[in-house]
Parts: structure tokens; sequence; C-alpha cells
């Protein structure tokens, strides 16, 4: 075997299915964190690629969220495999809403949920919530557009989900979208830094 095939298979590479900046982020400041317990980690390679899947531009529930982030590491492995490229984890993330009744009342909340796979097993973590305004919400579920474009008008800027995202519109930049999806990346990566207990 070759230098350079023997190092590509030592390398511990992380195929991200997006090229979302503030979720490129949130997969770098991860790993950083998980590197402090798992030397592995440290020398980790970090690959994204944006993919195309059939998840909904708006997902409303968990379960879109859940399938949404699944689905973008299934399209993200299926990508590298065809062009012959090794990961050793593939990583999803999704982010929308999620209502909930409570005493005859709707609350929507804004949340992400992130889903890693390295082929057998899995994991999936879910962000904080935040509550979403009612005159925000009704304006995605009525007009059926998406967060990210009420958001860049609220701003009065441009593709703001690349970088505070509507996290940090509606908590003044106290917690960023990149940050809320760190707090699911730790969840979802915890079956391969802490194997021990999940397998």
């Amino acid at each position: 075997m070759s230098r350079s095939k023997r190092q590509a298979a030592q390398t511990f590479r992380i195929a991200v299915g997006t090229d979302r900046t503030a979720k490129l982020q949130a997969v770098k400041a991860t790993v950083e964190r998980i590197g402090a317990i798992d030397a592995r980690w440290k020398q980790a390679e970090i690959l994204s690629r944006a993919v195309k899947t059939n998840a909904p531009a708006m997902p409303l529930t968990d379960w879109d969220l859940m399938r949404g982030a699944r689905a973008r590491a299934r399209a993200v492995r299926e990508l590298l495999e065809k062009s012959r490229t090794q990961a050793q984890i593939f990583v999803g993330m999704e982010g929308g809403f999620h209502s909930v009744s409570i005493d005859g009342r709707w609350h929507t909340f804004l949340r992400g949920w992130a889903y890693a796979t390295d082929g057998e097993r899995e994991g999936f973590g879910a962000s904080p919530s935040i509550t979403v305004p009612d005159s925000l919400a009704r304006r995605v579920f009525d007009g059926r557009r998406e967060l990210g474009e009420i958001i860049d008008e609220i701003a009065g800027e441009q593709d703001v989900r690349s970088r505070q995202g509507a996290w940090g519109v509606l908590s003044r930049d106290l917690l960023t979208r990149a940050q809320s999806f760190e707090v699911a990346l730790v969840a979802a990566f915890a079956p391969f830094y802490n194997s021990k207990l999940y397998t």
C-alpha cells in the first residue's frame, strides 16, 4: 500500500451534508470539544458537501426534522461513495418548527436536530428550543414560507441563516444558530466518543 493510501486510510473524516456556514461552524466547534476527551477527534478532517433531499423546505414537526437530518447524512454518504471518498462518520442537521398544544393553546418552537452514523451505529440529538412569536409563526404557516426568508426581512439583511440565524435574532445574539446546533451534535456524536456505553 502506498504512503498516500495509508494516510488516507488513517485519516479520521467526518462528512457533513451541508455547505451552510453556521452548521459547519457548529460541527467544527463540537469536534474541537470532543477532541478534549478523545484524541482521535483532535485530528478529524471535516468534509462538507451540499446535498439534495426530499425533506420539506420548512420542516414543521420533530418527525420532519429528524427525517431531514437523517436524509442529509445518508445523502452525503452516497455522494462520497460515488466519488470513492472515505469518511468514518456522516452527519446531517435540520432546523425548523415543532408545535405543541398545552391547555388548548398552541406553542411553536424553533429547534434543530442532528444525526450521525457510521453506517451501523447512529445517534440523534436535539438542540434547545426557543418560542417563536405567534405573529412570526403565522407568517410561516399561512404563507408556507421558509423561516429564513422571514428572518431576513425582519433583520433587514440577507442570508441571516448563515450567520446568527433565527436563533440569534430571537435571542438577541445570546445564542446563535451554530451554538444551538452544537448541543444537538454533542448528543448525536455520543455513540462515537462514548462507545463503551453505547455498544
